[in-house]
């Protein structure tokens, strides 16, 4: 199976760990993802049928935008990549004009510009709901035609749906199996991280997370892998699981020369046969 790259760029994608995660989820008839991100894994596995959820309603939206309307989504969105539009001032005009809207159509095709212009790839919102990621300054960024295009076909067998996690658990049934990438715990308890979705994710959600989890795999029989920073807390937090370190390049740093090898950890919640 050629390993097809996610339309949006994403901080803490899991394209690079594919492999790994495919490895050691169980078989299962439908994946299901409360945090469905980019997409990489619904991309890259090859179930009957998936349910993904994110909170964050913009994500969301997009990709219903493309299920149902790849065409029209694509050609609007097309027309915003042209050098005219790779300027601070231009994207941070387009910024401000999605920051006020409501017109889902416009802010799909704002997201994934301002995805692909923006520093980074990083999604990020202030308090007040303001996406506020800067300029990115690049040559010529890419349109994913072609990756939009395997994802509208792909999503034929998707539900996609914008809610907490704790409610998609609960939507899960036997012959499922739940794939959940949370935003990383700290590497440190000192490290800072910041807020996706414009709410956060702390500590209490990491575990409240884990026993969710293990709620579901141990007295709902429905199993559950975790992939998360391998640190001495995920560990206590995912004591009940059957654990596994993988090597993955980390490419959120600022720096180029600090992007080394971290290990990461994938706990699957399962209850023997």
């Amino acid at each position: 199976m050629k390993k097809q790259r996610a339309f949006l760029k994403w901080a803490g994608g899991k394209y690079g760990l594919v492999e790994d995660i495919r490895k050691h989820l169980p078989d299962a008839r439908k994946l299901v993802e409360p945090f469905v991100g980019a997409g990489s894994i619904f991309l890259n596995t090859d179930y009957d049928k998936y349910l993904l959820a994110d909170i964050n309603p913009d994500l969301i939206n997009l990709y219903n935008l493309i299920k149902e309307s790849p065409e029209l989504y694509i050609s609007e969105a097309k027309r915003f990549f042209t050098p005219e539009h790779n300027r601070k001032e231009v994207y941070l005009d387009i910024r401000a004009q999605f920051n006020q809207t409501d017109d889902v159509l416009f802010r799909s095709v704002a997201f994934l510009y301002m995805n692909r212009f923006g520093f980074n790839g990083l999604c990020r919102y202030n308090k007040k709901g303001g996406f506020n990621v800067p300029f990115g300054s690049y040559k010529k960024p890419y349109f994913p035609e072609d990756e939009m295009i395997f994802f509208s076909e792909k999503a034929k067998k998707a539900t996609f749906i914008c809610e907490g996690y704790t409610e998609t658990f609960k939507r899960a049934r036997k012959g499922s199996v739940v794939y959940c990438d949370p935003p990383y715990a700290p590497l440190s308890t000192t490290a800072n991280f910041t807020s996706y979705a414009g709410n956060g994710f702390s500590l209490d959600d990491q575990a409240a997370l884990a026993d969710v989890a293990e709620h579901t795999a141990f007295d709902r029989g429905i199993p559950v892998l975790i992939s998360n920073h391998d640190t001495t807390l995920t560990r206590r937090l995912y004591h009940g699981a059957d654990l596994n370190v993988v090597k993955v390049k980390r490419t959120i740093s600022r720096n180029g020369a600090n992007r080394n090898k971290v290990n990461e950890l994938l706990a699957l919640f399962k209850a023997s046969e």
